[in-house]
């Protein structure tokens, strides 16, 4: 069969992951991919992994929770199994594979279907290696493993896992840069990671302290929720910042469009990553990046070429490079360009050439020239392309965003599950508690 006969509108896809609520990056991603592929024609079945409680106060006991999602979460999969071509899975490391992913691949291989695993989350190879005996016998019986970054696709290459990149995908009619920039002269920092010790972002804080200084009017909105925000408040506090930080708490797709076309610098100060969409999304939206040198990072900027990378848990580094952004506007210019360029290369109309041709080998219809692991380079690999022409975002948003410009008020506020482990940032359920082995950066002690 050749490949070319996988038509989307004959394809029923069974989509497996989290969705908003809560917007993390995964469970943006799942919601995206979704919409995507219905526009194409595809028959996608959702099962999420993150449905609410019923009844809701289930989800205040721990361990009995757990029950009450995952046996209707695996009825679920048996019964999608039945009505589609293959499964999609969206994975991550942790409790999110034992009990989400692993299930999946094992029910799909029960009904005779192809199961895709679409691997994320920085901290794959540490759980690779200390988990190596119970992830690898389900991994090795996928159809096919996609991750989104040759990052990941080298961190599975030791471990015999051959891994296909198909990249994220951000919606550039969505994050695009501003039509009329904010005019007030007050330089904006923008945050927009969870606030978990695995994102440092005590660190982006220190940092900011140090901008201050040099430059009284700056102001920081921090966008995210998690168990460190009383920490971090404190911390902001301390520094005597408090006034100039905002903690704006999640935003959904369209508060951060908005969010980053206010901005000035984005920040991203994370000790572990793979592909952070909000690195992309900031680029789309014509914002300069600083990021730490950690993870998939530096496959997906170069630095002092589409962004600046600095050694993670480092503030003064992070200081240094925020006020070049600052203070040296030719610098800032170029890497605001060079960074719109590269992102063109993350458009639904690149990925989904990728995403079909692994869906196509996976149902058996592709010709076996390009196997799984295949070491093709491209998105998110570290080849960077000139990208296609640039396309600007429409005026009818200027007025809203110039009102919600430093305004911003959280429509999620924070509850104890988030991000309470290593993968509820991603909008996995918190199931059993617990927290990542890292800790955070100077940050003032816990409350006993």
């Amino acid at each position: 069969m050749k490949k070319d006969a996988i038509k989307p509108q004959n394809l029923r896809v069974g989509l497996i992951g989290p969705v908003p609520p809560p917007a993390g990056g995964m469970a943006n991603q799942t919601r995206q991919l979704k919409e995507l592929l219905e526009r194409e024609g595809v028959a996608v079945t959702l099962v999420p992994v993150n449905p609410p409680y019923r009844p809701a106060w289930i989800g205040e006991i721990r361990g009995l929770r757990a029950a009450f999602r995952i046996i209707p979460y695996l009825a679920s999969l048996w019964r999608c199994a039945g009505q589609v071509s293959l499964f999609h899975v969206m994975a991550n490391s942790g409790w999110a594979w034992h009990l989400f992913a692993a299930p999946a691949v094992w029910i799909a291989r029960l009904r005779g279907i192809p199961a895709i695993v679409n691997y994320r989350g920085g901290e794959a190879q540490a759980f690779l290696a200390r988990s190596r005996r119970w992830v690898l016998p389900t991994l090795l019986r996928a159809s096919a493993v996609a991750v989104p970054s040759g990052f990941l696709r080298d961190v599975f290459a030791p471990f015999g896992v051959r891994a296909r990149v198909v990249p994220n995908v951000v919606d550039l009619a969505r994050f695009c840069p501003a039509v009329v920039p904010p005019d007030d002269g007050a330089p904006r920092v923008v945050v927009a990671r969870n606030l978990e010790p695995i994102y440092d972002v005590a660190t982006a804080i220190c940092a900011f302290a140090s901008v201050r200084r040099a430059v009284p009017g700056a102001r920081m909105t921090i966008a995210g929720s998690g168990p460190e925000r009383p920490r971090l408040e404190t911390l902001a506090r301390q520094l005597g910042i408090a006034e100039a930080v905002a903690f704006a708490g999640r935003q959904d797709r369209d508060g951060m469009a908005e969010l980053y076309r206010c901005a000035s610098v984005m920040v991203n100060s994370s000790l572990v990553d793979n592909m952070p969409n909000s690195v992309l999304e900031a680029l789309a939206s014509g914002v300069p990046v600083v990021s730490t040198r950690v993870g998939g990072v530096p496959y997906l900027v170069e630095d002092g070429a589409t962004a600046l990378l600095v050694p993670p848990g480092d503030a003064d580094a992070l200081a240094a490079a925020v006020l070049r952004m600052l203070q040296e506007p030719s610098l800032a210019d170029s890497l605001r360009q060079a960074g719109l360029r590269e992102v063109q290369q993350y458009a639904w109309q690149s990925v989904r050439l990728r995403l079909f041709d692994l869906y196509a080998d996976a149902l058996g219809a592709g010709s076996g020239e390009r196997g799984a692991g295949s070491g093709e380079r491209g998105a998110g690999s570290g080849e960077r392309g000139a990208g296609s022409e640039l396309v600007g975002c429409g005026e009818e948003r200027t007025a809203s965003f110039a009102i919600r410009c430093g305004s911003l008020r959280s429509p999620h506020p924070t509850t104890g599950d988030v991000g309470a482990n290593s993968f509820a940032q991603d909008g996995y359920p918190s199931l059993s508690g617990g927290s990542p082995e890292l800790t955070a950066h100077r940050l003032p002690p816990r409350s006993p």
